[in-house]
């Protein structure tokens, strides 16, 4: 009943002492009675607003909501100044104490609405499947992420399908969860299967209290439902990957040692266990330093460990070569190793990973190729391509000193091969080998002695001059001239001749010197042999000399002095006896008389003076006219092999010679099998490449000869299409009681094997040998102990005659 104006000066009444009767019964916190408006100086504002609605007595009732707390006041304006009657204030007590409770009640409905609001929300949104069952097993109420989780349309679709039970893959598992509630009146974390509308099965995770009725029972439970299919499958998926990281660390043959971001160990391997000399037990947590020690083989300097370096760098790291582990034990392993950072996400580094293995076997296995590239396997001495080395240093002595003098001393054996013929080549080996001792008396040990070829040796003085030169070679020609060779009951003696150069700053390179050295040697024998001789530049006698046999090569052609021997190659082990023929044909040559000349009379001129191509021209032609298989199965009967020398192959009409032979006769497939030294192919690749490409489109085979003499044939041999491996002779030798040999001939065949080409062993000259090669799967084998070369006038392609028959 109070007007619109009034009800406004009402609205801003302040909570205060000096305030209105309401305000001041609110602050007071107790009723408040103002009799007379006009008395009460806190009126004194609104008493004018008071008067025009004709209000003289305002009365204020206190209203609280819940725990006593003040909400608001029931107010009564009277138009009369006067106090309330006691029936009166019993009365609006009364009522103030009803609008409390009325407003309590509708704040209440408004909170529960909110509540319920909120919670349906909740229910309706939550991603987790929420349910209430009875205990019975019927669903009273399901969300829709738990129906769409197990495959249902709607709730009324889950309920259909009846009890709960159905829905356990495992029915034990229900009876779990309701034993779980009754014990303790919740579920945490239960993990079980639950069966899909569809049949298919997932993991989940369920998390539900029981419902209690008055007297205590279990009446229903209530709960989430979580699907953690997915994350059962990844951490299934990471233990698989996990074990089988496990399973492969602890198999494979390398050391593993990963470590945190400070370098202290989390895991190692068995096989790093083994090398480093700790178990796991000891090993874990401690520093990788304390555990590994590894040192400089050579300096013996400690080595920073490649796990600290790749901490602080960031970066792969990677051991120096000559890197030794000390094991805990004090015994030291050859070990290559390389430590990698593991790192975070983000890219921060969290630890290494440090993988090693011991490398002993390759040590040794490439010491032993390496001494292999680099010294005679015979006599122990440095070969020829070490010996040049050596000179090379010597020369660039030189260079930085001039004062500097050093000296080279060629040594030829004379008459050697008469050794070989007579005793053997046994004999002969046994020989170089005495040799050598005889002639390591005679220099010094700072002095450099090698083997340069068969019969040959190189002896590299070193700060010595013309006199003590002179005198060395002396001395060495001397002690060999009077050395007596004994055998199986014989004797004889050898004699030999040197050449002597001065190696000074005046000398151009290597080549140069050793030609001198050749020069002053051919002078040395044309002396008389057994003579020594110091280079000169006006020598002469030696050009003429060989001028001489390039006039009697030219001679001898032209004359039809020339003439072919044959040696067979037979089929052993498996191939014993299943072969075609297959024939090497050897050149020789007769001189004025009659005589044969041996082959490295003649054929070192040829080669110095360009005359192998003429050479090479004959032996094919006379070859495919007189003595090639002319069958016409397509296939042929037997194999020629022919030696081609590496000017031959430098020689750009050669090829086309040689194809322009073989289209004249029309030979069969196999019929001609051309032999190239390894080191020929090599230094001219791409022709040689080209050379056989072209011919084995015509039918020829190809076998690569004196295979296996240095350390690059492995690695041309892949781009060579050849059919034969010809096993270098100095390997074949010695492979019964050398097993570096063996393993040299062993390699070689399997490589050969692996790339579908077959092997050749030269030099046969024993039984022994014969059945070794055998065992080691050599196909082929050629040499004295098989059948010496005989000449071709006697040449009959043994087609009928069994390989057994051949044997020397």
């Amino acid at each position: 009943s109070l007007s619109d104006s009034f009800k406004l000066c009402l609205e801003f009444i302040k909570v205060d002492a000096d305030s209105l009767t309401c305000g001041a019964a609110v602050h007071e916190r107790q009723d408040r009675i103002t009799e007379d408006i006009r008395e009460d100086a806190r009126w004194s504002a609104a008493e004018k607003e008071a008067a025009k609605h004709r209000i003289k007595a305002a009365w204020s009732f206190l209203v609280y909501g819940a725990a006593g707390r003040v909400i608001g006041t029931l107010d009564v304006y009277v138009d009369e100044a006067r106090a309330p009657t006691t029936e009166e204030l019993d009365n609006l007590n009364q009522m103030a104490r009803l609008a409390g409770i009325a407003i309590k009640r509708q704040r209440d409905e408004e909170k529960l609405r909110t509540s319920e609001a909120r919670y349906r929300g909740l229910f309706e949104n939550v991603v987790d499947g929420v349910y209430i069952a009875s205990r019975e097993g019927e669903i009273i109420t399901a969300n829709p992420a738990l129906v769409d989780m197990l495959g249902y349309d709607s709730v009324e679709d889950l309920r259909a399908a009846g009890n709960t039970t159905v829905l356990y893959v495992n029915p034990i598992d229900r009876e779990r969860v309701f034993a779980r509630l009754e014990a303790k009146g919740f579920v945490k974390n239960f993990e079980y299967r639950l069966r899909r509308k569809d049949g298919t099965k997932i993991v989940v995770l369920e998390n539900s209290r029981a419902v209690y009725d008055d007297a205590g029972n279990i009446v229903a439970h209530e709960g989430t439902i979580t699907d953690i299919t997915d994350r059962k499958r990844a951490e299934t998926r990471v233990f698989e990957e996990k074990e089988r990281a496990q399973i492969t660390l602890q198999s494979i043959g390398d050391g593993v040692i990963t470590t945190d971001a400070d370098g202290n160990v989390d895991y190692i391997n068995p096989v790093a266990q083994d090398l480093i000399g700790r178990d796991m037990r000891s090993s874990k947590g401690s520093c990788v330093t304390d555990i590994m020690t590894i040192v400089n083989e050579h300096t013996r300097a400690t080595v920073e460990n490649p796990v600290i370096r790749c901490l602080k760098e960031g970066r792969v790291i990677s051991l120096a070569e000559n890197s030794v582990l000390i094991t805990a034990n004090g015994e030291e392993v050859p070990i290559q190793d390389s430590a990698a950072p593991i790192r975070d996400r983000i890219g921060n580094i969290i630890g290494s990973v440090m993988v090693f293995h011991d490398v002993s076997k390759e040590s040794r296995l490439f010491r032993q190729l390496s001494y292999q590239a680099s010294h005679d396997t015979l006599t122990g001495l440095v070969n020829r391509r070490e010996f040049e080395n050596n000179l090379i240093g010597a020369l660039e002595k030189t260079r930085d000193n001039g004062d500097e003098t050093h000296a080279l001393l060629y040594v030829d054996l004379d008459q050697f091969k008469v050794v070989n013929d007579t005793f053997g080549h046994t004999a002969g080996d046994a020989l170089l080998k005495q040799l050598t001792e005889l002639i390591q008396k005679c220099i010094r040990a700072t002095d450099v002695l090698s083997r340069l070829g068969g019969d040959e040796f190189g002896v590299l003085l070193e700060r010595c001059d013309e006199q003590h030169a002179i005198a060395v070679a002396e001395a060495i020609r001397g002690a060999i001239e009077g050395y007596r060779f004994e055998w199986q009951d014989s004797f004889t003696t050898v004699r030999c001749s040197i050449g002597v150069v001065l190696v000074t700053n005046e000398n151009a390179d290597v080549a140069a010197v050793m030609s001198s050295a050749d020069v002053a040697c051919y002078s040395a024998k044309d002396m008389g042999r057994n003579q020594v001789h110091l280079y000169r530049h006006s020598d002469a006698s030696l050009r003429h000399e060989e001028m001489k046999w390039v006039s009697r090569i030219t001679n001898a052609v032209e004359e039809d002095r020339f003439e072919l021997f044959f040696q067979p190659i037979i089929g052993i082990g498996k191939k014993n006896g299943k072969e075609r023929g297959h024939y090497e044909l050897l050149l020789r040559m007769r001189d004025e008389n009659g005589e044969l000349v041996p082959p490295d009379m003649f054929i070192p001129s040829a080669e110095r003076y360009n005359l192998m191509s003429t050479l090479d021209r004959w032996v094919i032609h006379e070859a495919l006219t007189e003595l090639a298989d002319r069958s016409a199965d397509g296939e042929a009967r037997y194999t020629l092999a022919i030696n081609l020398s590496g000017t031959s192959l430098s020689e750009d009409r050669f090829l086309d010679f040689v194809i322009d032979e073989l289209k004249k006769h029309k030979l069969p497939k196999g019929a001609i099998c051309f032999e190239i030294t390894e080191t020929a192919a090599i230094s001219n690749l791409s022709r040689v490449v080209h050379f056989m490409q072209t011919l084995k489109k015509l039918g020829c085979k190809f076998s690569l000869d004196d295979f296996g003499s240095g350390l690059s044939s492995f690695t041309y041999l892949k781009n060579l299409p050849v059919d034969y491996l010809k096993i270098d002779g100095h390997f074949i030798r010695n492979v019964v009681e050398d097993s570096v040999d063996e393993s040299m001939v062993r390699a070689i065949r399997e490589v050969g094997h692996a790339m579908g080409i077959e092997t050749i062993a030269e030099r046969v000259e024993t039984k022994q040998v014969l059945e070794k090669l055998g065992t080691l799967g050599v196909e082929f084998a050629q040499g004295y102990y098989i059948a010496r070369p005989a000449s071709v006038a006697s040449f009959e392609p043994w087609r009928d005659v069994t390989d057994s028959q051949l044997l020397a």
